[in-house]
């Protein structure tokens, strides 16, 4: 049986651009390596809070490994 973790990370503001405010993220890829180191597999991320126009404002990676019994 598998179980599942749930990790919410967002992007941080970095700058400007000729759109407005650039928006980055590093968070996910360290995120992403540490869990690994505890045995997690990264299978995707979904969502948590969007804008209206479509701008993905937090996103939870998800992550699943074995129960352990």
């Amino acid at each position: 049986m598998l179980e599942y973790k749930f990790v919410p990370v967002s992007p941080e503001v970095s700058g400007w651009n000729l759109m407005g405010v650039r928006r980055d993220s590093v968070e996910h890829r360290e995120v992403i390596v540490r869990m690994a180191q505890e045995g997690w597999r990264y299978v995707g991320f979904l969502p948590s809070s969007q804008r209206g126009d479509g701008f993905i404002e937090e996103m939870d990676l998800i992550f699943e490994r074995e129960a352990q019994e």
